[in-house]
């Protein structure tokens, strides 16, 4: 990232930028009339330029990236955000990117190992939300896990990773994990069965204010959730006592690999949703394009209007009031320094209107 003199001139660095200018301005005076000498001079200044922003901390940089970046978004739209260093760090990581919605792994997603939820970061977590003014956080668990599965050893470890997912949740502040369905491997309906037994488990031990969101998949292999009749069967599947901790993520890339045509029929695929599982159910929309053909089966994020989908799905979306409340979270390539989520944020707002 290149930084100008203009982001350094508040922070830290300032000490070392007013010597830069003093250099410049020198050189100014006495090369006046040398342009050659001039540009030697200017070269070194922005010599020292490029070594002070090697000084520049991550967390630094972030701040930096918003200030001079930030998006106007007046809408509950976001982006999925590193945790790195610590589940803190992300509140501030959204607003860098102009984010008022994020969504956050509570661990690393391929790794079984639960840590630690130190009471420090969950009450910093808290309060770095409310600083930066994120309106909306949702949990994504692991994608190890796997409810569906018929391997005894698996379901076990899928059920205590679940558990422990919804504890850091809980702990955290999170009212919303979004969950994969599974994958059945041997029988589809014993995979719906098996995953409602297990979920209906998981709920009753987790605090009740948490809802789990099931969302849609691309359909590759056995993997429950590419068509919204598994979705309802599912959530039908779950006991009564916590089926209304039950909802909803609909991931634009995955509907379209499944064979739903939001490019070419956008009000009949909602209006299939409506009929099968209820508006209602949906808590989450995951805004991804897709980098591989209609129906493909594949899960491959593309950037926003740069894949198969185009920009119409996208721009329909976010001027239709039945999503007006639903958080919207991109999971699209991020690019350098999260340049890309800058970029598609700002895309999808100018979409808005």
């Amino acid at each position: 990232m290149l930084v100008g003199l203009g982001d350094l001139e508040s922070g830290p660095h300032q000490g070392a930028l007013k010597s830069i200018g003093t250099r410049v301005k020198r050189a100014r005076q006495q090369d006046a009339g040398a342009s050659q000498g001039f540009s030697r001079r200017i070269a070194r200044a922005l010599g020292a330029i490029i070594r002070v922003r090697k000084t520049i901390a991550p967390n630094e940089e972030h701040m930096l990236i918003g200030r001079h970046n930030h998006v106007r978004n007046p809408y509950l739209l976001g982006a999925h955000v590193s945790t790195a260093g610590g589940a803190h760090l992300a509140p501030e990581r959204g607003r860098a990117i102009g984010a008022t919605a994020i969504q956050v792994f509570t661990k690393s997603p391929h790794q079984w190992k639960d840590p630690h939820l130190k009471e420090w970061t969950s009450a910093e977590f808290r309060k770095s939300m409310q600083e930066n003014n994120m309106r909306c956080v949702l949990g994504h668990d692991s994608y190890l896990i796997n409810l569906a599965s018929p391997d005894q050893v698996l379901s076990r470890r899928s059920v205590k990773a679940l558990r422990a997912e919804l504890a850091r949740c809980d702990q955290l502040g999170i009212d919303r994990l979004v969950s994969h369905p599974g994958n059945y491997i041997d029988d589809q309906n014993r995979g719906l069965r098996r995953n409602a037994t297990r979920l209906t488990r998981c709920l009753r031990e987790s605090a009740p204010q948490i809802h789990v969101l099931l969302e849609t998949t691309a359909g590759s292999g056995t993997a429950l959730g590419a068509c919204f009749e598994d979705l309802a069967e599912l959530r039908d599947r779950v006991a009564a006592d916590v089926r209304d901790r039950i909802g909803f993520c609909a991931d634009t890339c995955h509907l379209f690999s499944a064979g739903y045509d939001l490019r070419n029929a956008y009000d009949k695929v909602w209006e299939d949703w409506e009929r099968l599982i209820g508006l209602d159910g949906l808590q989450c929309l995951h805004l991804n394009d897709s980098a591989t053909p209609f129906g493909s089966r594949r899960d491959r994020h593309a950037l926003i209007a740069e894949g198969s989908l185009g920009p119409e799905p996208f721009q329909r979306v976010m001027c239709d009031p039945r999503f007006e409340t639903i958080p919207k979270i991109l999971e699209t390539p991020k690019g350098p320094d999260n340049r890309n989520d800058i970029r598609m944020l700002r895309r999808l707002v100018r979409y808005a209107g």
